[in-house]
């Protein structure tokens, strides 16, 4: 196996799973932390601060500062700031969101905003969609911070992000620009804070469809791991594989 100067991390279903942590993962990343090999957290959870996320792992005794962290929310404003950094934003989401594009130095405003940026809001209201969607149909560019359609939670799976843009790209007959897993755009921004190029970094997921795509079109080798969301009969119906595939974190070694 390469041996990799630096790596991307999924967070639930291969770090941990709902509020507990895998072993073997929590095993691994206090390894490549003796180890001074860095890596990064990337979620498409919008809805957190790099310092929630943080708090949450280091709470799990797992080694992370809020710099270990990118967030979906984190790469759109990333990308804002790469494509219009004088852009006015409309927001809808949760604090993660306004964190991120207030602390980039954005103006939100709904007054003919340039972006209309959309994450998880669970508090969102017919007047937030109203005035997204009059937006986006005066010429706003829509964004979007990932196209998950659906919300793990205790009670099932409930509408998640994808959900709302899916809405809105209906409202609105414009296909948004989506930000996170597993389109390239935050992996591109996670190597850029490791300082790594691809060739020398691994991408670690559960999820075919989010994490291990991301990789793939990234061009990062991609370790999967069967501890969460797709199953092995599942990833043997895929076009592209996984660079390698383990059963859980346990088995992989430096």
């Amino acid at each position: 196996m390469k041996k990799y100067q630096g790596y991307l991390f999924d967070l639930d279903g291969t770090v941990y799973r709902g509020r507990e942590p895998i072993p073997g993962a929590v095993a691994l990343l206090r390894q490549l932390k003796a180890s001074g090999i860095p890596y990064m957290f990337v979620t498409n959870n919008s809805t957190k601060t790099p310092e929630d996320v943080a708090q949450t792992l280091t709470a799990m005794d797992i080694p992370c500062t809020a710099e270990d962290v990118i967030t979906s929310s984190m790469a759109l404003a990333g990308y804002l700031q790469e494509k219009h950094p004088e852009a006015k934003v409309y927001v809808i989401g949760e604090n993660g969101l306004w964190t991120a594009v207030r602390e980039a130095g954005f103006t939100v405003t709904a007054n003919k905003p340039d972006y209309v940026a959309v994450g998880m809001d669970r508090q969102l209201t017919y007047e937030k969609l109203a005035e997204a969607c009059l937006a986006i149909r005066g010429g706003a560019t829509f964004l979007s911070t990932n196209p998950d359609v659906a919300l793990p939670t205790e009670r099932g799976l409930l509408p998640g992000n994808g959900s709302i843009t899916a809405l809105l790209q209906v409202a609105t007959g414009v296909t948004p620009i989506f930000i996170g897993k597993p389109e390239p755009i935050i992996i591109r921004q996670a190597l850029e804070r490791l300082g790594l190029a691809a060739s020398d970094v691994l991408m670690v997921g559960d999820n075919y469809q989010t994490d291990i795509l991301a990789g793939l079109r990234a061009g990062v080798d991609t370790l999967f791991v069967q501890t969460g969301v797709t199953t092995a009969e599942e990833l043997a119906k895929v076009d592209e594989p996984p660079t390698y595939t383990v059963a859980s974190l346990a088995e992989w070694r430096l």
